[in-house]
């Protein structure tokens, strides 16, 4: 049976160019980058060479500002711990919106019991920030906002510029997630006007366990990490040289080949939808019909609950997800769509589709042939469903 992978929204394939570009940091070019002989001066120029591609990626003139860490996770704790700790002689108040990563929005209630207090932004019907909102929750207090610049489970993008632009006229800081933006959208920091940035390598055919955290150039965060001096005394702990690496050869083909991407996988998503909204009745698709990623559709199936059609997917090969793979296996449904005011009985029955560069017209056309008897073998089942 062929596997067909459809979840790139949870993690991509290690490209093999990235695989190879990573190889020498693994056999003989194993030193510690904070050795001051040849081993660690070869360590270093990799992690240097990384740093250039990743800072090209979003159009940050200064390497400087790109700091390596061990995830996207991490990235997103270092920008809002960091700045809250750095800043709360200022203020202790921190805007968010409700439909944030788990590493945002924990990371937020966590400092909410250390003396923080927290602001969570409502979304319209299509996950799109209200602005106004933003604007009247500004306070004396403000020290930081922090909204994605993508959201993860169904692809909204956020009006990252003219938030940026508010929180500049207002003095307060501010960081996006972009870690499911990269690869699918150009990123320039320069004039989305951002002070911090999130990125990671996994989301973009690089490996797992390395991201990093744009933080443009006089912006002081306090470590989250403490150790020795690496990443100049902004994180510590000995760089992982391999998957930095990594990181650097995926941010380069991600820049090299967005623009094609791009258009080919909107292709397979346009076609995806409508064969599925065509072929199965009771059928919604979650989200902005246009400002939303090009690789992600967010469907809800009425009258059925998501992990059930997953599973029956994953039987005829095809890998699927009700949403982010942070929060797999909870019972909960998600606060994203429950955000945007969709019925708790319609968003259990939503399903996430992210498509990557290696899926196929073939691949496309398997899930609208298999997905349709399956819907109406579970929906047979159903006690909610009359016909």
């Amino acid at each position: 049976m062929k596997k067909r992978y459809l979840d790139h929204n949870a993690t991509t394939p290690v490209d093999p160019l990235v695989l190879e570009a990573m190889l020498p940091y693994c056999k003989g070019l194993f030193g510690n980058a904070s050795s001051v002989h040849e081993f660690g001066r070869l360590a270093r120029k990799g992690i240097d060479e990384a740093r250039q591609k990743a800072a090209s990626l979003i159009g940050a003139n200064d390497v400087d500002t790109i700091v390596f860490t061990g995830s996207g996770t991490e990235s997103d704790n270092f920008a809002v711990k960091g700045a809250a700790e750095a800043l709360k002689s200022k203020g202790n108040h921190i805007i968010t919106s409700s439909i944030e990563h788990h590493a945002v929005l924990n990371t937020c209630k966590f400092l909410e019991k250390n003396g923080f207090k927290v602001t969570y932004l409502p979304v319209d019907k299509f996950g799109i920030v209200d602005l106004s909102a933003l604007k009247k929750a500004i306070t004396d207090k403000t020290i930081l906002i922090t909204i994605m610049y993508a959201n993860n489970e169904m692809g909204a993008i956020e009006p990252i510029q003219e938030i940026a632009r508010i929180a500049t006229d207002n003095n307060i800081l501010f960081h996006t997630d972009a870690v499911q933006a990269m690869g699918k959208l150009p990123v320039d920091v320069s004039r989305l006007g951002v002070d911090m940035l999130s990125l990671s390598a996994h989301k973009i055919y690089g490996p797992k366990g390395v991201g990093a955290l744009y933080v443009k150039k006089g912006v002081k965060l306090t470590p989250i990490i403490h150790g020795g001096h690496h990443e100049k005394n902004r994180r510590a702990g000995t760089e992982n040289v391999a998957g930095i690496a990594g990181f650097g050869k995926a941010a380069e083909l991600a820049l090299k080949n967005m623009p094609q991407e791009i258009e080919y996988i909107r292709g397979l998503r346009d076609r995806l939808e409508n064969g599925i909204l065509e072929s199965i009745k009771h059928t919604y698709l979650n989200g902005h019909p246009d400002k939303r990623l090009c690789n992600t559709s967010n469907i809800s199936f009425e009258f059925l609950e998501g992990e059930s059609i997953i599973l029956n997917l994953d039987m005829e090969g095809i890998a699927v997800s009700t949403g982010s793979a942070c929060t797999s296996g909870s019972l909960e449904p998600s606060h994203v769509l429950t955000a945007m005011g969709i019925d708790p009985v319609r968003t259990q029955g939503s399903l996430r589709f992210s498509l990557g560069k290696d899926n196929t017209e073939d691949d496309i056309d398997c899930v609208i042939k298999i997905l349709p008897p399956i819907i109406e073998k579970l929906r047979r089942m159903s006690p909610l469903y009359k016909g």
